[in-house]
Formats: C-alpha cells, sequence, structure tokens
C-alpha cells in the first residue's frame, strides 16, 4: 500500500496565506528612472519662484529673531556652537576704543569741516584721528592674543584656533554694541570662565 503524504504545518513550503518577497515584481530599468524623472523646470516657474522667495524670507527672518534673542538652534550655522558662544560673551564683557570709532570718525570729519582755515589745527585733527586708529589697531591685536591664550586653554588648541575664530572676535570687537548680532548676552564686566 502507497503511502500517503499527510502535509504537516511545519513543513518548509510556504502556506498560501504567507507572502514571500516584497510581493510586486520588480520594475525594469526604464520604468523605475522613468518615476523618478522630474522636470528641470517646474511648469508654473513663477509660483515656484514666489514659493522658493517665502519659504528662504521665513527662514531669514526666523534665523534674525534668534539673532535678536540669543536662540541659539535657529542661528545661522555660523554663529552656533559653544566656542563661538565664548568668543561672544569674550568680547561683549570689555570695553573697547574699535567700538567707539565709527563716532568718534565721524566727530573728526566735522572738526576738520569746521577748521579747514587753520591748517595747523587740521593737522592735529589728522594727528588725532590716526592716533585713534593705532590705539584701536593695537587694542585688537591685544584682545585677540588674549583670546587665542583662552580659546586653547577652554577648548583646546584643534577646536578653540580654527579658521576664522580670532578674526571673528576682532571684527566684534570693532562694531558698535548695540548694533551686534547675536546681541550681546553679558553685561560689560560679566567674564566668561
Amino acid at each position: 500500500m502507497p503511502a500517503t503524504k499527510n502535509p504537516s504545518p511545519d513543513a518548509t513550503e510556504p502556506s498560501a496565506d504567507s507572502t514571500v518577497g516584497k510581493g510586486r515584481p520588480t520594475p525594469k530599468r526604464k520604468e523605475a528612472e522613468a518615476q523618478r524623472r522630474k522636470p528641470l523646470v517646474p511648469g508654473d516657474r513663477k509660483a515656484a519662484q514666489r514659493a522658493a522667495k517665502a519659504r528662504s524670507r521665513e527662514i531669514r527672518d526666523r534665523e534674525f529673531e534668534a539673532m535678536k534673542t540669543g536662540d541659539e538652534k535657529n542661528m545661522p550655522l555660523r554663529e552656533r556652537g559653544p566656542v563661538k558662544r565664548y568668543i561672544r560673551d569674550f568680547v561683549d564683557a570689555r570695553w573697547s576704543i574699535g567700538e567707539f570709532f565709527l563716532p568718534i570718525a565721524i566727530a573728526f570729519v566735522f572738526l576738520t569741516a569746521l577748521v579747514n582755515n587753520s591748517p595747523q589745527l587740521a593737522l592735529g585733527i589728522l594727528v588725532a584721528l590716526y592716533g585713534v586708529i593705532f590705539a584701536t589697531v593695537i587694542q585688537a591685536w591685544l584682545m585677540s592674543r588674549k583670546l587665542r591664550k583662552q580659546l586653547v586653554a577652554k577648548f583646546g588648541e584643534a577646536d578653540g584656533l580654527r579658521k576664522g575664530n580670532l578674526m571673528y572676535g576682532v571684527m566684534r570687537s570693532l562694531q558698535i554694541r548695540r548694533s551686534r548680532l547675536p546681541r550681546p548676552m553679558v553685561k560689560r564686566g560679566e567674564h566668561p570662565r
């Protein structure tokens, strides 16, 4: 008598209710490329341009608001990070001749116009202006040296002295305090640790 096979549930053959693979045939290369293809130029160029401008305006507004409030998550990438924050606090905690340079230069221009008839006074004013410029450069150089030491001590040579960090601090020290962005978050004399 021939033996009949009785299939058991443990059989290696797949049952009708279980699916094998992904359940659909692999698309041909031509079909896959056709699905990924997008037009180079959108159908409505003006609408796409308006949408792009609105997106970029929204991003700029969010970044500007973050620069005013100190929200580091939404600041531009060049302003983020503990090193940049430390540099800003280091510069904002001290007085600088550079932040007063623009008002001083405007005052010297007016004084030069007033004493136009007296060459000796005009020469004196010009020498004083060059003295202010020289003092600003010397103070910026001294500040950058001190900032360099502080950055190396706090963050190490690799992170603290990345390209542009010292110039970032020097340029910030030359700006009028009220016009600095991101806004100063420390008062004068509150030196960072």
